[in-house]
Order: C-alpha cells, then structure tokens, then sequence
C-alpha cells in the first residue's frame, strides 16, 4: 500500500473461470437506428389569395421507404426568405444526418448562422423540427403525443373570433357559435371613425385599396388611430356582458396597437367585464411596461404570438406578468422548443394557450 495515498501497489488482473465466456468489450457509442435524412423539399402555399395568405410546409424525407415528415415554417410576409433559409443554408447541413437525433439536429440548425435567431430564421427551424418529429412518431407507430408524455386531456377547450361592423352584429355571431357549443369567444368590431380594421370590414375605398395591394404582391397599408378605439372596446364589453351576462368567456385581442399609457388604461377599463384574458396588450419591444399594466390591473393577460425565439419575453413568465403564453409553434422552434417553453411556464403557473 502506498502511505501516502493510501491505495493498494498491487495491480489486479481480473481471471475468467473455466468454461465462462469471454466479456464481449462494450462500445462506448450507442448504436443508432435512425433513418437518414437523404432530402428537404420546401412547398408554398397561397390559400388567401394574399400575401399575408402564404404557408411554408417543409417536408424531411428519409432513407426509409416511404417514411418523410411534414412541418409548419409559415412566416407571414416573409414566405420567400423562409424558402431561401432552409434550401439554400439549413438543408444541405441535415443531408446525411439521423433523423431521430431532434435535440442535436435544432442545435445544429439553430447554430448554422453566426447571426441567428429572428422570424425567418427560427421559422425555418420550426419546420424542420415538427418534420423530424413527425417522422419520430410514423416510426414508432405513435402519435407524437404519446412520444412526448401522453395525452392530459381527452377534451380542449378551443375558442372562435367573431367581428362586426356594430355591436349587434357582434352579438349576434356570439349568438351563433353559443349555438354550436363554443364556450369561449375572441370578439372584435369595425371602430366607425376608420376606414378598416383588424378582422373588421373596411371601407369600399380601403377595400378596393387593399384589393390593389394584394394584386402587386405586397401588404395593404392601414391607417389606425389608438384613441377611438380604446373609448370603443370597453363600451363593446359592457353591451356583450348587459345581452349575455356570464354564460360566455370573452378574449379580446389588442394586437399591440396602442402606447403603454393607453394599454394600462384599457386593461383598467375592461376590468370590470370578466374577460378570458386580453391580448397582445403591448409590443413586444415595450415588455418592460406589462409590470405597470400588473400593478395596477386585475385581468388576465396573454402575450407571445409575436415571440421569434424560445427566450424572448422570459421576464413575463419569471416576474409572473402575464397569465397565459400564446407562442406559435412554427415561429419559437418547433416542438422542441414548445416542450421548454411549457415547462419553464407550469413552474411558475402560467397556463399555454399555444397560437397558430
């Protein structure tokens, strides 16, 4: 024994009994049987008939017969440099490389570009990873739900959006979809003093005007004024709830169209009203100010739709500044990302109401 360690000199040969089989030595590499990646084809869409219209599927095919999988990259204005990011740059880096390896393969991909994140970027990553998930779950015979844990619920509570040009109008489709079982309802409605608005009939003059943008292939230019429409909303809320009263759950969307002062005062006014939840109050460059909005306003607020990578606007979940995360799964990275993004939430009780 050495004295000053206090282990043993003596090497130990180790000895096989007679008639044991010799150890087979263990490779320290696990053996993989994922299929290969041999392609990735990118396919665009124009169901609108508008530029706003476009989807981005991405299909991954393997070395497998037959086994491909199919992912959302849908970036809304931005379809064409969506395409250029996966066939040109992401692409050719998954040639060759095992489908079933997800987590190292959205690393990979969201690595590539020394100037990485952003829609288009993280877009194209989100395709690839439902794709290869997709491919994870036809190889196993699953649905991928059941890769990721299995189902919660047997039923989900879905919601529609309704909108008007005046209120009863509004209330009258609120009526409609009370009818076909809908427990929860977006409403929106035409503001009088503009000649358009989010999900609203515009004007012949706008109507035409957007007609003519999208017949040159780009966005339609709004004119919005924040001020007629903070007034109109919370008047919208009390007619609803006087016709209704609490028989329906009422969301309202504000699309981050109004300043910070205006935001704290139209979660004030809507407080009363018993609403879902109120969303996209600010921009996402404004996050800071949703403390302001939660010191001084009871109703519950979901933000995240506009969210381009897993990370952004982590201060709402960790300081508890919002009540539900409404990412979208083709912008934040796919399912992959979607799983961090659901459990850094349940830590700290904000709920997921997923966009898209």
């Amino acid at each position: 024994m050495d004295r000053r360690t206090g282990y043993s000199n003596r090497r130990t040969v180790a000895t096989n009994p007679v008639g044991c089989p010799t150890p087979t030595p263990r490779s320290n590499r696990m053996p993989d049987h994922s299929p290969l990646i041999t392609g990735v084809d990118v396919v665009v869409t124009n169901p609108m008939q508008a530029p706003l219209g476009n989807f981005v599927l991405v299909r991954v095919t393997t070395d497998q017969d037959g086994l491909h999988g199919w992912g959302d990259a849908t970036c809304s204005g931005s379809e064409l440099a969506v395409v250029t990011m996966i066939e040109e740059h992401i692409a050719p880096a998954l040639i060759g490389q095992p489908a079933g390896r997800i987590e190292h393969l959205w690393h990979t991909i969201y690595h590539l570009p020394y100037y990485r994140s952003g829609s288009v970027h993280l877009s194209a990553v989100s395709g690839i990873d439902m794709a290869l998930w997709d491919i994870k779950g036809k190889q196993a015979g699953l649905p991928v739900c059941e890769l990721l844990g299995g189902r919660v619920r047997d039923r989900m509570l879905t919601y529609r959006s309704v909108s008007g040009s005046t209120f009863d109008e509004v209330l009258e489709r609120v009526h409609h979809l009370q009818q076909l079982d809908y427990q929860v309802i977006k409403v929106q409605v035409a503001v009088p003093e503009l000649e358009s608005g989010y999900a609203v009939p515009a004007s012949d003059a706008q109507q035409a005007a957007t007609e003519e943008a999208f017949a040159r292939g780009v966005p339609p230019a709004e004119t919005w004024e924040p001020e007629p429409y903070t007034q109109l909303i919370p008047r919208l809320f009390e007619f609803l709830r006087a016709e209704l009263g609490n028989s329906v759950q009422l969301i309202h969307d504000v699309h981050e169209r109004v300043t910070p002062s205006q935001g704290l005062r139209l979660a004030c006014d809507l407080a009363p009203f018993n609403l879902f939840y109120l969303e996209d109050l600010l921009r996402p460059e404004h996050l800071d100010t949703f403390r302001l909005v939660r010191s001084q306003s009871p109703v519950p607020l979901a933000m995240g739709e506009v969210f381009c990578n897993p990370w952004e606007g982590q201060e709402l979940w960790f300081e508890h500044l919002v009540d539900y995360a409404r990412h979208d799964l083709a912008h934040v990275g796919g399912i992959t990302a979607a799983r961090k993004i659901a459990a850094v939430c349940e830590a700290r009780g904000i709920l997921t109401a997923w966009h898209g």
